[in-house]
């Protein structure tokens, strides 16, 4: 089979290695996408606070269809259309997985956006409901809203009923963030943080319930004073690449609240509750209350310039390789 290998730190080739077999309790996925992620970018490049030995296969969500199962599994067989979150591996023609893992695929999900869905969008209802308490009626700020994880906040909390600023950095950015359902956008392209700060609160007529924020930086403390009463910051990443230090003065004012999102350690911690989430983010798409959007595919050949494209920011929405 093919896969995208990381042999050494900051590199990777794609090569033939060795086909992968089904454990017990585990199914095979004969990949048809597999989504691209920015942490997948940090794991070849040594820069996540997990690191997994060399050599290894990066990619940590997938779809396809199961290709075999191992002892003991009768649900999913052979044949079944899923999607799955595989921590690493995800970079190859087929990979496996524990059979839990696996999650049929709604009928009117394809499998590039099935691929780019898992990640992005269960962060997104992972922070904005389970962390956030978000209510309907409430206003969200969205920052970073065109890439992936944003476009995802956008389309979760107009879901659950919230109104949703979004604030990007380009022309391409923001009109997948308008078509993905907010209600009002903000160039931060030519938007100091301070007018941001100014924008939202007017947007919201005093200042804004949430912030979602994956990007950290300088605008992120203009970002907390945009909040209102009660106000919710959600850290969700750093892709800024610099992590900002907030003033704990306008915490206390207002009684904001700074709340750390790690959606991943809860997924890995509490798989039946991921699960879960997962299955009602599906009926969201089912009855259509969340159309996913498209992404950009691309060869496994390109998976390098997919990771550097997605680390500097050059991406709008999501990117699926296949294999």
């Amino acid at each position: 089979m093919r896969a995208v290998v990381c042999e050494e730190l900051g590199s990777v080739v794609v090569t033939e290695t060795k086909p992968v077999e089904p454990g017990p309790g585990q199914v095979v996925i004969a990949v048809e996408a597999a989504g691209v992620n920015y942490v997948d970018g940090l794991f070849v490049r040594g820069r996540y606070q997990i690191k997994p030995p060399l050599p290894f296969v990066p990619g940590g969500e997938v779809a396809g269809t199961v290709a075999a199962v191992g002892a003991g599994i009768a649900e999913p067989a052979v044949g079944a259309r899923v999607v799955a979150m595989c921590g690493l591996g995800g970079f190859a023609s087929r990979v496996a997985v524990p059979a839990a893992a696996a999650v049929p695929i709604p009928d009117r999900l394809d499998a590039a956006r099935a691929a780019t869905f898992v990640q992005s969008y269960s962060t997104a209802m992972f922070a904005l409901r389970n962390r956030g308490a978000l209510a309907a009626g409430e206003t969200v700020l969205v920052l970073g809203a065109g890439g992936g994880v944003g476009l995802a906040a956008v389309q979760v909390a107009t879901a659950l009923g919230a109104r949703v600023l979004a604030a990007a950095s380009s022309p391409e950015k923001l009109a997948a963030a308008r078509a993905a359902g907010a209600h009002e956008i903000a160039d931060t392209s030519e938007l100091t943080p301070a007018d941001l700060k100014e924008f939202a609160r007017r947007w919201s007529d005093g200042g804004v319930d949430l912030v979602y924020d994956p990007v950290g930086g300088e605008i992120a403390g203009q970002a907390l004073r945009a909040l209102g009463n009660h106000g919710r910051y959600l850290v969700i990443g750093f892709a800024s690449g610099t992590i900002p230090a907030l003033p704990l003065n306008q915490v206390l004012l207002r009684n904001r609240s700074v709340v750390g999102v790690d959606w991943g350690a809860w997924s890995l911690t509490g798989p039946l509750k991921q699960r879960a989430l997962l299955e009602e983010l599906l009926e969201l798409v089912t009855s259509g209350r969340l159309e996913p959007v498209p992404p950009r595919t691309a060869p496994l050949d390109a998976a390098a310039d997919v990771m550097d494209d997605l680390l500097h920011r050059r991406v709008v929405g999501k990117i699926a390789l296949i294999p």
